[in-house]
């Protein structure tokens, strides 16, 4: 191993560390989430044009990942490495995180449309269960399904040979802007909120991208892919 080249990258991490603006960016991302430069800057304290400079000193040193997605760019921690590192400086320098409130209205921070595809708190964890199923994987620069995925969603009643032959990407995390974390978009995506919808699992709310999960909607979510979902009532 080169020391001296190891050395250098280890002080340029730790110069770029060593900001009071910066550590509060990076710790406001620890907890998964996605955030603007804007947001980013109104948590350190820092002008736009500062916080962008920051930013992209800590992308420079790989300590952020930066993604565009419409007029936005949000930025991640998307290393676990980064995020254990920044783990043990807290154990050493001590106190605790704010942790990350969103102000979207309860009913779309719960489930909503985003675009043809179901976003929110539903969305997210439908998600993360297709993926911890083993249903769902990573393939380029988006996701496939497993032979256990695909069979057991045809069993459901989505119609993946007319998904797969549609002119526009099968499927690929699409960020949710309430939640912060991904969501599943593309041609599956929007197959599955089709058949939440003709099952009337879901149903769509008058004037608003709101979803309403109906009761036997809660009970088919859990049963068919283990995702509780609460009652309107609490």
């Amino acid at each position: 191993m080169n020391v001296d080249r190891h050395d250098g990258a280890l002080s340029g991490i730790a110069s770029a560390i060593a900001e009071p603006a910066r550590v509060r960016m990076l710790y406001c991302l620890l907890d998964g989430r996605a955030r603007t430069s804007t947001e980013l800057a109104a948590v350190a304290g820092v002008g736009p044009s500062t916080a962008s400079v920051h930013l992209q000193r800590l992308a420079k040193r790989q300590l952020v990942t930066a993604t565009s997605q419409g007029k936005h760019r949000y930025y991640t921690i998307d290393n676990p490495s980064v995020a254990a590192a920044l783990e043990a400086l807290s154990v050493l320098a001590g106190g605790d995180r704010e942790t990350f409130v969103p102000t979207t209205p309860r009913a779309l921070c719960a489930a909503r449309r985003c675009y043809d595809h179901i976003a929110g708190t539903l969305g997210v964890t439908l998600h993360d269960r297709l993926r911890s199923l083993r249903w769902l994987v990573e393939s380029g620069d988006g996701y496939d399904l497993t032979a256990a995925g695909a069979s057991a969603l045809e069993k459901l009643g989505v119609d993946l040979p007319h998904a797969r032959g549609q002119r526009r990407r099968f499927a690929f995390p699409c960020l949710d802007w309430s939640e912060r974390r991904p969501h599943l978009a593309g041609a599956l995506g929007s197959a599955l909120l089709q058949l939440a919808l003709k099952r009337r699992w879901i149903l769509q709310e008058l004037d608003s991208r709101a979803l309403a999960v109906t009761r036997a909607g809660r009970r088919e979510l859990s049963v068919r892919f283990g995702v509780a979902v609460e009652s309107p009532d609490g």
